[in-house]
């Protein structure tokens, strides 16, 4: 400037995620150029029960961009920013991102974070989005995304070693959440589906399929239970205890980031512990 004085710093874009997994993933890519909040981040709360407050209408009113999940899994966000007159925001839908679609007859599995390639798309995506916001730091944005996306990388490389190893191997899960990550890693879910979709519900689990679940772990019907703890109740507790009783390896699994990790931390913390379970 003419008197010697700096230009300001733009101000950091204002972007909402609805759980710190996509918030963690904005945060890399767009580094300090970005003010994010994260809607859900405590790892010890079910995000299905997650209840919108007026701090979040007052954030969403506020965003240049909105990375939401999508498939059902944070309605909150849409109807939240219905109702906050901010049109203008640039709304990103992972499952849009993904091309996922219900098999035919079934449920869509929103959990798409779980799935690699995915997130690898959505980190563009965010960098365009960002982009846009702000055209000076396309090229910060866009390096930061090819990182992001050589780490996913180095991540399915990984999946691709388990899958060579262990292909075919069958596991049970407590709901669907993890069901993209060990569909990577070529291992085969035989989980009764009333159990892990009424898990996912908030449903209570009949007799019946309780027992047929528990089944599982006896006579090496399966070599793993991958369980979400976020979500555990009393039947999850059971099915677990079931697993445990039988020296079947539990995989604990979540859907918000664990305290201190970012999203290729925890995402390889979640691969080494399968390979582990399946490698004893």
């Amino acid at each position: 400037m003419a008197d010697g004085r700096r230009a300001a710093p733009p101000a950091a874009i204002p972007v909402v995620a609805s759980t710190d997994v996509y918030g963690d993933i904005v945060e890399r890519i767009g580094a300090d150029r970005v003010d994010v909040v994260s809607i859900i981040s405590d790892p010890a709360q079910d995000p299905h029960s997650y209840e919108a407050s007026t701090r979040t209408q007052l954030e969403l009113s506020k965003a240049k961009v909105v990375v939401e999940n999508g498939g059902g899994y944070d309605d909150f966000i849409d109807r939240m920013l219905r109702s906050s007159d901010n049109s203008s925001a640039d709304v990103i839908n992972a499952v849009d991102v993904s091309g996922k679609a219900a098999p035919a007859g079934g449920q869509l599995n929103e959990h798409v974070w779980y799935d690699l390639p995915t997130m690898g798309r959505l980190a563009d995506r965010i960098a365009a989005a960002l982009a846009r916001v702000e055209p000076a730091g396309t090229g910060t944005f866009r390096e930061n995304a090819e990182e992001f996306r050589d780490e996913l990388t180095d991540l399915r490389t990984r999946t691709d070693r388990i899958k060579a190893e262990h292909a075919g191997m069958p596991v049970a899960v407590t709901e669907p959440v993890p069901l993209y990550l060990t569909e990577a890693c070529g291992l085969v879910n035989r989980t009764p589906t009333a159990f892990s979709e009424a898990v996912e519900e908030g449903d209570e689990v009949s007799p019946r399929t309780l027992r047929e679940t528990i089944a599982l772990f006896t006579g090496g019907k399966v070599e793993a239970l991958v369980y979400n703890g976020q979500t555990a109740g009393p039947q999850t507790e059971k099915v677990k205890k079931a697993a445990e009783d039988h020296r079947i390896p539990v995989v604990s699994v979540t859907e918000t980031l664990p305290a201190g990790q970012d999203y290729i931390g925890w995402m390889t913390a979640n691969v080494d512990a399968l390979q582990g379970a399946l490698s004893r």
